[in-house]
């Protein structure tokens, strides 16, 4: 899971060396559960983090980190999961964002 800014630097800076094609979708533990409503205020909209080993990943998160390419569906009924979105031409915009 990705708590925090230099987490975030970091998984992306790693991406960056692979030198993936772009778009390209990484599925990193975000997950909506069917009972779980979105809310449009948080900054992952209602997504948590999968416990990775049987841990418990944390649920706050810093607004920096509310970053979406596409809002997600609003929905309270179907389980969802969200991936890391990395755009195919930074300089249109935001070189990540979060993607349903």
């Amino acid at each position: 899971w990705v708590s925090g800014e230099p987490e975030l630097r970091l998984l992306l800076g790693l991406l960056a060396e692979a030198a993936l094609p772009a778009p390209a979708l990484f599925w990193v533990g975000l997950k909506r559960n069917a009972s779980t409503c979105t809310h449009e205020e948080q900054p992952l909209r209602g997504f948590s983090w999968e416990g990775v080993g049987g841990g418990t990943a944390p649920q706050e998160v810093p607004e920096a980190l509310g970053r979406w390419v596409q809002e997600p569906l609003r929905s309270c009924l179907t389980a969802r999961c969200a991936g890391l979105h990395l755009a195919a031409d930074p300089r249109d915009g935001p070189s990540w964002g979060w993607k349903e």
